[in-house]
């Protein structure tokens, strides 16, 4: 297409002309734009229009260029040294590879590539003619994280280390780190370290005090990676700043500290809970981030198979009663919990939630966060929220005695009640309630289905390779020996990042308790009874649903161990 050509067309008339946006969204669009302030295509991914592959894909077919793949794409050194990352960030672009034909020109990965000025500021950069590679934004600011996101972040270290040199008081780092000038070199590596770690769907950063060094983690799929090192020196500051940032009292040093931060990434706001704590070599910094759209999802996202799904949508048709799911930290309980109530949230039910913290915020239910300070608690939450003419009550955690009471309580005067534990099991949370002090009598009349839980990785569909299982895998399987097994293997590629997986899924082990599983509970049966008695009427344990994704070659045997290693 002529740059004249491109010229005339916009990108509100591209996506007409695809049919991926009607008119009448277009000038609602166009009237926040107004308002905003924004580009126009910000403004139509920012506000829920259009996703933003759909757009580079509209983008791709409308103006002829190549879609680029940047998950298997392995780009040049050289080309990476031509340009500086504030400028690509500025633009939105990544250089993606070299023509095939002529080494003079550079295919360039854009998220507007009918940004002329950017397309003209980036080919004087390199000398070199620019054709554009249309991708989405998300997928450029990942590359741009992976390819320039350590020497950034090293530079910002070397600036403090540099700038730190003429200080002396302890004041004056203090200054530094409160400072909200995006050039502060600590402000900017605090805020690239959370950048790349979204980007890259972490759980959790680990910022830790070695002898020497400060060593950076990102969990990842519930696995821990090494993404970054520092000098010692740098840890007061990164601290400090994240110290001012969450709330907390910058001049303690010697106690555990909680605060948290929200924070937008690429237009999408991340809540994240920040705790620290001193260690001998200095304090230890964890940061869990959760993104809140995450977390309320359909139900058949959540990786129930066809049966599982109906057990699930039944248990939660009853009008009374308690729903647990269990499951230890980071098996995706609040997940569940919440996909739960956005199925129970309809306009005749009053829902009211008492969490700590307040995970997510959900138009139409009343959620109480905690606050010991002031008294409020689990239980003198739940007595007041039961003066409140509820109809559903969710309990973030069943923590202590008094808030079990409650709850059984709760359920038996006609209230539905969804909370979670951690146990390992659906039929172990029963002896766990019984531990509380809660009589099996009332637990057999309050608690109508229990969701135990995992999450598995799943393998990288790029790089999976295919073999046969071998003897010890057959018995894990529950196949016979010298049986023929296929099954599939982690291998490790750009697209995982070398991991051999990307992306986790649910397991689980759902238990209705119907009549018969009532009537072991209230005579005081064991967990191995109830189990017993749960599995003779279709329940599939954690173990079996685990194996069930191996046999897809969804997982692999060593991740189908760790979620079921006791079943």
């Amino acid at each position: 297409m002529s740059l004249a050509g491109r010229r005339k067309l916009r990108i509100g008339d591209v996506l007409l002309n695809e049919g991926v946006i009607t008119q009448e969204k277009l000038d609602e669009a166009l009237a926040i734009q107004q308002q905003k302030k924004k580009r126009l295509g910000e403004v139509l991914i920012e506000d829920g229009f259009i996703t933003d592959d759909a757009m580079a894909n509209a983008l791709s077919r409308q103006l002829g260029y190549d879609r680029a793949n940047m998950s298997d794409v392995s780009i040049p050194s050289d080309l990476i040294a031509m340009f500086d990352i504030d400028i690509l960030k500025k633009y939105t672009a990544i250089p993606y590879s070299y023509d095939d034909r002529n080494i003079n020109i550079i295919l360039m990965a854009m998220a507007d590539p009918m940004d002329l000025l950017a397309v003209d500021d980036l080919s004087m950069v390199c000398n070199r003619m620019i054709q554009p590679v249309v991708a989405t934004p998300s997928e450029i600011m990942l590359a741009i994280d992976k390819y320039y996101g350590n020497a950034e972040a090293s530079k910002a270290a070397k600036d403090y280390e540099a700038e730190r040199a003429d200080l002396f008081a302890e004041e004056d780092i203090d200054k530094m780190v409160n400072d909200d000038v995006n050039n502060s070199p600590i402000v900017q590596l605090v805020n690239s370290m959370l950048e790349q770690a979204v980007r890259q769907r972490t759980s959790d950063i680990h910022i830790e005090a070695l002898e020497k060094s400060v060593r950076v983690r990102y969990r990842i799929d519930g696995a821990l990676f090494e993404r970054a090192t520092y000098n010692i020196k740098l840890l007061p500051a990164i601290v400090a700043r994240l110290k001012v940032v969450g709330g907390m009292d910058i001049s303690e040093k010697r106690k555990p500290q909680d605060g948290r931060i929200t924070t937008f990434v690429d237009n999408r706001e991340y809540d994240i809970r920040v705790s620290i704590l001193p260690t001998v070599y200095g304090e230890k910094t964890v940061m869990r981030i959760t993104n809140k759209g995450n977390l309320t999802r359909d139900i058949s996202e959540l990786g129930f198979n066809d049966e599982e799904r109906k057990v699930f949508t039944h248990i939660l048709k009853n009008p009374h009663g308690i729903i647990l799911v269990t499951g230890p930290t980071g098996s995706g309980k609040s997940t569940t919990l919440y996909t739960a109530l956005s199925e129970l949230n309809t306009e005749d039910v009053n829902i009211i939630t008492v969490e700590d913290p307040v995970e997510a915020n959900v138009a139409g239910i009343n959620q109480v966060q905690t606050n010991v300070k002031a008294g409020l608690t689990f239980a003198s939450a739940l007595r007041s929220i039961l003066r409140q003419d509820p109809d559903i009550i969710m309990i973030g955690e069943i923590r202590d005695t008094e808030t079990a009471s409650i709850a059984v309580q709760a359920s038996i005067t006609g209230h539905l009640v969804v909370s979670t534990l951690h146990t390992n099991s659906a039929a172990s949370t029963v002896s766990r309630l019984e531990d509380m002090g809660i009589e099996p009598y009332l637990i057999a009349d309050s608690v109508v289905g229990i969701i135990a839980q995992r999450l598995v990785r799943r393998l990288c569909p790029k790089c999976k390779r295919k073999r046969l299982a071998d003897e010890d895998e057959l018995e894990l399987l529950g196949k016979q020996p010298g049986e023929e097994v296929e099954i599939y293997e982690p291998v490790g590629c750009s697209n995982c990042d070398n991991s051999g997986y990307r992306g986790r899924i649910g397991t689980y082990e759902i238990m209705e308790v119907s009549n018969e599983v009532k009537r072991i509970i209230a005579k005081g049966g064991d967990a191995d009874q109830i189990k017993d008695v749960a599995l003779t009427q279709g329940m599939s344990t954690l173990r079996m649903s685990a194996t069930r994704y191996v046999m897809e070659g969804i997982t692999s045997v060593s991740e189908m161990i760790k979620v079921s290693f006791e079943a």
